[in-house]
């Protein structure tokens, strides 16, 4: 065995150091100081230079392999690239293992080979699971073992298409005395994982748990380490999961796939604001349908807000699905620079069905069905809104806005409520152009004082 050095690593940030600290000086973290013994690096000598021309390596093996899952390959720009480490991250419960081994399941039945290590549950359990996910193919292999040196064995022998790691703080280096799921231990297991991916030609997937604040947990070095970082995130009180690219070496970072968790694993969603708005009953008070973008793909969304009387006392503002910094910052302009008071109203607002609306395109809607509920009138049913509002109550104009635009119209909308330098939209959509806040709420009738109380 080769000698060992001790040193001291962040369990944060993977920063080392010769000497303990109470608090770490690369990401000012407190108590994540830990000691660990690393392998002493051995120099190889009198080998032959790796240098090489770029132009002797062939381009063709960057080329994705689909996996069979639209939404997945949507999202990888095709699918899994041969010899690349991919990191898929998300909640406990948000359906990681469904997910990887209904991939598994759809390239082992195109003639792939493909290797499941179960780290965290029993092969039982795993073809129980499978077994309700469809019929399992024979190609598809399981290695219940949690020793990185089997695992990297197992890999080498078979050379499958896939290998799906579950998960990754379930490895252990016998070489290195610390216990499974330490930064390390996590860290050295992914990068004996990468040379293997390398040599082998393996697409190898790997599950990572995450922190309390939604990070993935373990070093930073390991989403530096890996070509692909994925997370996989959903409201547990919805059936919606989301699949989303944080980095992506082998294309762009823009796309988002939609599933919908059923008795039988995850569904596709092929058209995301059809299933948003499948439940709203237009007219309603308070109900707004925006036009928001998740990363490149658009979606419309319903943004629901609830006024209700709450005495002599100030605004209290609730958010579900919104970011509660920018309810607070609309409220505050619609108060301002929209003449409504909120004072003596408790406010709760909402993104409907499980949505995630996290950008400012639906700042404008949001103002709106807030003072459509507070005036206890209704926007018509066929008016979509979008644009971000500003400290000043100016309405901006916002990213792919033609794309939004004619994703409203596809979907029946012939009204929207846009900035005044928004560009022309689809024959058959009537713009309402509006430059302030107060322009807005003119044109859909929204200007007038707040009733004390609603008629029963």
């Amino acid at each position: 065995m080769a000698k060992q050095r001790q040193v001291f690593v962040c369990r944060e940030c993977g920063s080392e150091s010769v000497s303990w600290a109470g608090q770490c000086p690369q990401c000012n973290g407190w108590a994540t100081i830990e000691e660990a013994a690393i392998p002493k690096a051995r120099v190889a000598r009198g080998t032959e230079s790796p240098i090489r021309p770029l132009h002797e390596f062939d381009a063709a093996g960057a080329v994705p392999v689909p996996t069979g899952l639209d939404e997945v390959d949507r999202v990888l720009g095709g699918g899994l690239v041969p010899a690349s480490v991919s990191l898929l991250g998300g909640e406990p419960g948000i359906g990681k293992s469904t997910l990887t081994l209904q991939m598994a399941m759809s390239v082992a039945a195109s003639g792939g080979s493909v290797i499941l290590v179960t780290g965290e549950e029993a092969p039982s359990q795993v073809a129980a699971r499978a077994g309700r996910l469809g019929a399992i193919p024979d190609s598809l292999s399981v290695v219940d073992a949690t020793d990185v040196d089997v695992i990297c064995a197992a890999i080498e022998s078979e050379r499958p298409q896939l290998a799906i790691i579950d998960s990754i703080q379930t490895l252990r280096c016998p070489e290195i005395d610390s216990a499974p799921g330490s930064v390390t231990q996590v860290r050295a297991g992914a990068n004996r994982l990468v040379e293997v991916a390398k040599r082998t030609g393996a697409s190898v997937v790997l599950i990572g748990h995450v922190t309390k604040d939604g990070n993935l947990a373990g070093p930073r070095l390991l989403e530096h380490v890996v070509d692909t970082v994925l997370s996989f995130t959903g409201d547990r009180h919805h059936d919606l999961r989301f699949l989303r690219t944080a980095k992506h070496r082998f294309g762009p970072t823009s796309e988002v796939g939609v599933f919908e968790m059923v008795a039988t694993g995850l569904e596709a969603v092929a058209d995301p604001s059809v299933r948003f708005l499948a439940d709203r009953q237009a007219g309603t008070p308070g109900s707004v349908v925006v036009a928001t973008v998740d990363n490149q793909r658009p979606v419309l969304v319903e943004v629901q807000a609830l006024a209700a009387p709450h005495g002599d006392r100030p605004p209290r503002l609730h958010s579900q699905g919104l970011v509660a910094n920018r309810v607070e910052l609309v409220s505050a302009v619609l108060r301002r620079r929209g003449g409504i008071d909120l004072w003596g109203w408790e406010v709760f607002t909402s993104a409907a069905g499980g949505a995630d609306v996290r950008e400012p395109g639906g700042d404008l809607g949001l103002a709106l069905a807030v003072a459509s509920s507070l005036l206890n009138r209704a926007v018509g049913p066929d008016t979509v809104v979008v644009g971000e509002v500003g400290l000043a109550g100016e309405v901006r104009s916002v990213a792919q806005l033609e794309r939004r635009l004619q994703e409203s119209f596809r979907l029946g909308f012939r009204r929207a409520v846009v900035p005044s330098s928004a560009p022309e939209g689809p024959t058959g959509l009537d713009l309402v152009r509006v430059s302030s806040l107060s322009d807005a709420l003119r044109a859909l009738g929204l200007e007038a004082e707040v009733p004390e109380a609603f008629a029963a």
